[in-house]
């Protein structure tokens, strides 16, 4: 059996699987988990990065104001169902200048590392580009150098330094709406300098895996386990009606993270549910967090659905890592 080589959390968010189901995922059943109107301005909640804090729960949320704008807030949750999301925006301190003005800000995850709560975000700095900032409370955030050049997105931080060297996972892309995108393993010594770029995987073309033939992108921080590191992932397919995203899963390698044991020829989860495939943009799964709980094995994903609502959805580290080796490319 797989096991999580992380912490305990017993509080982590649960429901037990529907009888019948045979999906290695399933959804809250009072999802959407976050409305669109989170906060005063907000018209839209999601694609946002949540992990345990002091007992319960905080997160950086992408709310969508009533003008359109795309920009970060904090929220906290005793239970991590019903949250509490601030109707100001996150104010970074310690940047340059040169890149403390942003054009947007959007897609954050959060990843605990050296004591820290490191974010990562779709920053917009002559086009996107992956911002990265520190918070030790989530009400003070240090922000740091952008890691790499435009254009870049989904860049999501391992959750440890990897033979003494942080790692992070992005998506090189354009200045629009991407048609195209692989995953990239980059290295830094400090989290500032980054190198040592890396091909972890790409887009499957033709007609053997479909759902991923035009873009994917990084999800949630991996999860550590004793099979290799867990990654959840998007994956995009242009149809005749526009972009649709689905869900997919890896297993990576400890020690080489870019190199790829298992990945999943088919989806975990697709648009199914009407507030997955009626929103803002249609047809959208796109996962953001994760919570792992080492004791029972449970994950729970956070994810953005239709561009317009967050949604919660279970499984555990076992069913995953299965279903991924059993449904590998």
């Amino acid at each position: 059996m797989a096991h999580i080589l992380g912490s305990s959390l017993p509080n982590i968010p649960w429901e037990d699987r529907p009888q019948g189901l045979q999906t290695p995922v399933w959804r809250y059943s009072s999802n959407p988990v976050i409305a669109r109107n989170g906060n005063k301005r907000a018209n839209s909640v999601f694609n946002s990065a949540i992990v345990p804090y002091q007992g319960g729960f905080a997160g950086v949320f992408r709310c969508d104001s009533l003008s359109i704008s795309m920009d970060l807030f904090a929220g906290f949750s005793a239970d991590g169902l019903h949250w509490q999301i601030n109707d100001d925006p996150i104010r970074m301190e310690g940047a340059d200048p040169e890149i403390a003005e942003n054009e947007f800000r959007y897609d954050a995850r959060i990843t605990p590392l050296d004591g820290r709560y490191y974010v990562t975000w779709c920053n917009g700095y002559h086009g996107p580009t992956i911002g990265a900032a520190w918070t030790e409370d989530f009400k003070r955030f240090h922000q740091l150098e952008n890691a790499f050049l435009p254009f870049n997105r989904n860049g999501v931080l391992f959750p440890e330094k990897i033979n003494g060297m942080y790692m992070m996972a992005s998506r090189p892309s354009d200045n629009g709406h991407t048609p195209f995108g692989d995953i990239y393993i980059s290295q830094s010594p400090d989290m500032e300098f980054w190198g040592r770029h890396r091909f972890m995987m790409g887009t499957i073309k033709g007609n053997a895996s479909a759902w991923q033939s035009t873009k994917i992108g990084a999800g949630p921080t991996p999860i550590k386990t004793d099979e290799g590191w867990l990654m959840i992932y998007h994956g995009v397919l242009t149809s005749c009606s526009g972009y649709v995203y689905r869900t997919g899963s890896a297993l990576l390698d400890l020690e080489k993270p870019w190199k790829v044991l298992y990945r999943t020829k088919d989806y975990i989860m697709t648009p199914d549910a009407p507030y997955e495939r009626m929103g803002d943009v249609p047809n959208v799964v796109f996962p953001c967090a994760a919570l792992t709980d080492a004791d029972t094995g449970r994950i729970a994903i956070y994810y953005g659905c239709a561009d317009t609502v967050t949604g919660l959805a279970f499984t555990t580290v076992e069913e995953l890592v299965q279903y991924t080796k059993t449904h590998s490319c």
